[in-house]
């Protein structure tokens, strides 16, 4: 198996892992999107809650040119250092998330 395809189990099997967490809240549907052909990967929630709409992402992962680029993570630990105990090294990693100015004072890739 090549490196972009264990990344992209890991990614798959992480995601589906937080896909069985149901909001404590609300009428709330869970998505998962697995795009393996554009490496676009998501947890979406949609649904609502009382009067207010819920629709929004909890996790945005991306791989672009070998690299895991972490686009959103609205998890309560992140799900970076899981990424890594998983066997993606923290150098293949992006925090696309954090302004490009403060990803080298990161423990992980710049881009």
């Amino acid at each position: 198996m090549d490196q972009i395809e264990r990344y992209r189990q890991i990614i798959r099997k992480m995601i589906e892992g937080y896909a069985v967490f149901r909001p404590a809240m609300g009428d709330v549907e869970i998505e998962t999107i697995f795009d393996e052909d554009n490496d676009h990967y998501e947890l979406m929630y949609a649904g609502w809650n009382g009067p207010y709409r819920i629709h929004g992402s909890v996790l945005h992962i991306d791989i672009r040119n070998g690299k895991v680029w972490i686009q959103y993570d609205g998890t309560e630990d992140g799900i970076a250092n899981e990424l890594v105990e998983a066997g993606i090294p923290r150098e293949r990693i992006v925090l696309a998330f954090k302004p490009p100015s403060i990803r080298p004072h990161t423990d992980f890739a710049v881009a």
